[in-house]
């Protein structure tokens, strides 16, 4: 595989005389790609009708005649006031009613038709125009879906749309309320048009209502994204890519990245180790330059997954950003690290965002590859260390992991709608136990919850799945691999109600969950042998052996051959030792982390020191590799 670099640009955002001299420092600074576009609307249709594709197309060729590469992005996530004016009930709703304004971006509703009208147009001009062009060689769909909390909209159109999705499911009134389970509390409804969205009830809305409402939503960015990915297929055979965000959770990227050929995501370490990452103050100063050392590394191996194998980084942290609560600068040596750590999960291109730091608006605070005056910003060096290091490194391919994750969005919808303690977080449930496989070492693939085939590797692990697909079920009964289920997997039905017999159902482990418990962050649950329980327990019965017991005797975690049950969400220091059970663990230091292409051993030290781990010293945020 061939790795390239890539970058950010916005030419309606610079004076025509500087586009060549950009262009050329970019191809020396070893830059392959550019994005462009993507925020460009009100330049390119200022009103409706009228269209300048003028300046783009001078901006396309004087990028291309540098030798640079193209990625073109469809401005959907921007779209023109005069757009809003022409429909003003496009916006998207809160939850409290208010609608979103003008005045920034992303500000529409996935369930509007006119909106989706608007955009064919725009995608279709687009795609007739630059489908065939020699310098486009990828196209991207809109941008970050779902980021500033906007997948889910409680809007008229939203309304129309999902009592038509429920008529589809359904079919019948009465087959709602069964499923929904309406008869508690008198909520039954005559007809799908009286049904109303889940916001604004007095106490909680019915869960199975909520998680439906989400399946919803979720659906109609699939649809969004798919209307421009038809329109593109039928005028350029360049792939297409969308740029995902970092813990967005609220629409299933696995079936937007169907309709796709690669998925990107934007990392910025630092900010979300600032507003989306639960750790103590400690953690949080010690990593306050760096970034998280895990969080990247799953976002890397999850889209590696929702792309099929195929990942980029459509934007990568190259400075301070202006959106997160605070934000230092990374220490020097983290833009080299960070794009080689993508590059050891097996990304092919990572684009810097962004080439210039913006000298006004929202985002002039954030970081580029140069400053405001067109000097040389920090990460410009690391950017051109790494273009070198790439040319002299023959191309590699992704190693198979030892471990496996299976990550599922409609779980995670589940424990939204029905969370059962105020810090039971599917994402970070999730997280903490990819946390573990990566502290023992290990490269980790994160399966989709459809996956057929768990062979292969040396332990699987599913917390928290809601209920269990019949392709999981099917590859469960076949596998020969340790797999550990648990806690909260397969309790429920698909619509959030207790089975019978209780969960988890799975064939050849005999056990059920009988009854929960979450418990504040002040307390845990000790078990026998040291270590314990937080945030959730789990009250087992079955015939399953008991492998860990709780202090006063009941089973903790139960095995049946190959299949495990685990009762309980482990704090770290147990986890460590359940993982051990099943694979050697490295033992790694604190902020180091491994991870294995098929030739080579990358070592990513996420510390402000050095560190030195089995006769190898790596610098503060320094990244080295071996030889395999």
């Amino acid at each position: 595989m061939k790795r390239t670099l890539g970058t950010c640009y916005y030419p309606e955002h610079w004076p025509r005389d500087v586009w060549e001299d950009d262009a050329r420092r970019m191809v020396d600074a070893g830059l392959t790609w550019v994005r462009i576009g993507e925020f460009a609307w009100s330049r390119l249709e200022p009103t409706e009708g009228n269209f300048d594709f003028a300046w783009l197309d001078d901006a396309i060729d004087v990028l291309g005649h540098a030798g640079l590469k193209v990625v073109l992005g469809t401005p959907t996530a921007t779209p023109p006031k005069w757009v809003l004016d022409k429909h003003p009930d496009m916006l998207a709703v809160d939850a409290s009613g208010a609608p979103r304004k003008f005045g920034s971006r992303r500000h529409y509703c996935f369930s509007h038709q006119g909106y989706r009208q608007e955009c064919r147009r725009i995608v279709t001009k687009l795609a007739e125009r630059y489908g065939a062009h020699a310098f486009i060689k990828a196209w991207q769909t809109d941008n970050e879906y779902g980021c500033h909390d906007t997948v889910i909209s409680y809007s008229n159109a939203a309304r129309a749309g999902f009592q038509n999705w429920l008529s589809q499911k359904y079919q019948s009134p009465d087959a709602l309320n069964r499923a929904w389970g309406n008869v508690f509390w008198s909520m039954e409804y005559p007809d799908f048009a009286d049904v109303d969205l889940p916001n604004l009830t007095v106490t909680e809305p019915n869960h199975p209502h909520q998680l439906d409402f989400m399946r919803y939503s979720s659906d109609m960015v699939v649809e969004f994204n798919r209307l421009q990915t038809e329109i593109l297929r039928q005028h350029t055979d360049a792939p297409l890519i969308h740029n995902y965000m970092g813990r967005i959770v609220e629409f299933d990227h696995y079936a937007v990245g169907a309709d796709l050929d690669i998925a990107s995501w934007d990392s910025y370490p630092i900010g979300f180790l600032s507003d989306r990452l639960e750790a103590d103050d400690d953690h949080k100063r010690h990593f306050l330059r760096q970034g998280d050392p895990d969080f990247q590394a799953f976002h890397h191996d999850l889209y590696r997954s929702v792309g099929r194998g195929r990942m980029w980084i459509m934007e990568q942290q190259p400075g301070p950003v202006n959106w997160a609560p605070y934000n230092p600068a990374p220490l020097p040596g983290m833009a080299r690290l960070w794009a080689w750590e993508a590059f050891a999960h097996g990304a092919e291109t990572v684009c810097y965002f962004r080439w210039r730091q913006a000298p006004f608006a929202q985002e002039q605070m954030h970081a580029g590859l140069l400053r405001p005056d067109s000097a040389d910003a920090p990460a410009l060096a690391e950017c051109q260390q790494v273009a070198q290091e790439i040319a002299a490194m023959p191309d590699v391919g992704t190693a198979k992991a030892q471990a496996a994750l299976i990550f599922d969005y409609t779980s995670a919808w589940a424990w939204m709608a029905q969370p059962q303690g105020a810090d039971f977080d599917y994402f970070r449930l999730c997280f903490a136990v990819y946390r573990g496989l990566r502290r023992a070492g290990l490269n980790v693939d994160i399966l989709a919850p459809d996956t057929t085939n768990l062979d292969g590797y040396e332990l699987v692990m599913a917390p928290g799945l809601m209920s269990l697909s019949f392709a999981l079920r099917t590859a469960l009964r076949d596998t020969k691999t340790p797999v550990i289920l648990g806690p909260r997997t397969d309790t429920k039905t698909d619509h959030l109600a207790i089975p019978t017999p209780m969960g988890p159902n799975v064939d050849g482990l005999d056990i059920s969950v009988v009854m929960t418990e979450s418990i504040p962050p002040n307390t845990h649950a000790p078990l026998q042998g040291g270590g314990r329980f937080v945030h959730w327990i789990e009250h087992l019965e079955g015939a399953a052996d008991p492998v860990l017991r709780h202090a006063a005797g009941s089973p903790a975690m139960v095995a049946k051959n190959n299949l495990y049950y685990l009762g309980g969400w482990p704090d770290e220091q147990t986890l460590d030792k359940i993982i051990a059970r099943f694979v050697t663990p490295m033992n790694l230091p604190q902020g180091l982390r491994v991870r294995d292409t098929d030739a080579h051993r990358f070592w990513i030290n996420y510390n402000p020191h050095d560190v030195t781990f089995e006769g190898l010293t790596i610098p503060a945020a320094g990244v080295q590799w071996t030889s395999l």
